[in-house]
């Protein structure tokens, strides 16, 4: 099946939006697709015992997402947007719950490389990177948002400054700022 387009994404997005039953029967199949893909990569590079399944991360972000009955989805970048945020509370509760069951040990470790944040050789665990994204978000929203809509949705810089309204030189300019100022923390917290 070729991929679809961003336009027919957008379309079927904007349909249901309006009320239309259809576009939601027809749009399913496309964004579980992709849904799916962006939960395998990033599993895949951070899970490697395989405790945590590409599908149950897809299923529990997909039923979360179907019940924004009343939702306006601007596009597909919004929505995978959207997406990219649900996802991060999903992976971020599975961490905890994982550490809860431990008594403290043995958290899983997030090691940051590709598109997503450079740290070169270092690795910091899951809850860390998200309180390291409460924290920037305290201080600067709009590079929060940056980092987890590149790092958890997968969006590149065009998408992620669709969502955000803002120029793609603006992105780049705050993915850059933001990358140093979380390897800053992180590599503090770790005692690096």
């Amino acid at each position: 099946m070729p991929a679809p387009s961003t336009r027919e994404i957008t379309d079927l997005l904007l349909a249901w939006s309006e009320g239309e039953p259809s576009a939601l029967e027809r749009l399913t199949p496309l964004v579980y697709e992709e849904l799916h893909r962006l939960a395998h990569r990033y599993i895949n590079r951070e899970y490697s015992d395989n405790s945590l399944q590409t599908s149950a991360l897809v299923n529990e972000a997909y039923l979360r997402l179907i019940d924004w009955k009343n939702a306006r989805w601007q596009n597909r970048a919004h929505f995978f947007g959207v997406a990219a945020r649900l996802m991060r509370r999903i992976l971020v509760d599975f961490a905890r719950t994982r550490r809860a069951a431990r008594r403290g040990g043995g958290v899983r470790r997030v090691l940051l490389q590709e598109d997503a944040i450079v740290l070169e050789e270092h690795a910091a665990d899951f809850l860390a990177l998200d309180e390291a994204l409460e924290t920037l978000a305290a201080l600067d929203l709009r590079k929060s948002r940056i980092v987890e809509l590149r790092f958890f949705g997968g969006l590149s810089v065009e998408e992620t400054a669709e969502v955000l309204k803002i120029s793609s030189r603006t992105v780049m300019r705050e993915w850059s700022l933001s990358r140093a100022w979380l390897y800053r923390e992180l590599s503090q917290e770790s005692g690096g």
